[in-house]
């Protein structure tokens, strides 16, 4: 059974997260990775590539959160983003995907980190 499988009937796996919408995420990322490489080896004539845009305090994703945990991450957590290794802002981040997107080379299936430097999938994907 895989874990898009097990949380679409609400069980999780006891090695992943112990949240439902952490799961969730990280198997729609996974699964948006797969998409990408797959497009890419089927369709020659069009360019697919992923990016990883790295950790984007107050970006948003802990607004499901509880209060605490939201006031954590819009509060605190951008104070040690200088020290985190995969950090990255929005502005960063969108400098990233134009870089991706115009691009020359023409590849494609190609999965870019924070930096816009291609690296390699989990083995899952």
């Amino acid at each position: 059974m895989s874990r898009a499988d097990a949380n679409l009937r609400r069980e999780w796996e006891p090695d992943g997260s112990t949240s439902p919408t952490g799961d969730a995420y990280a198997t729609s990322k996974q699964c948006t990775l797969a998409a990408a490489m797959e497009l890419a080896r089927e369709t020659a004539r069009l360019r697919f590539s992923a990016l990883e845009p790295g950790l984007t305090p107050n970006s948003g994703p802990a607004r499901d959160y509880s209060v605490f945990v939201r006031f954590l991450a819009n509060y605190i957590l951008p104070l040690f983003a200088p020290f985190l290794k995969y950090r990255s802002t929005a502005k960063q981040a969108g400098h990233v995907a134009a870089k991706v997107l115009i691009n020359p080379s023409g590849q494609t299936g190609i999965y870019y980190n924070e930096k816009g430097l291609p690296m390699q999938g989990s083995a899952q994907v």
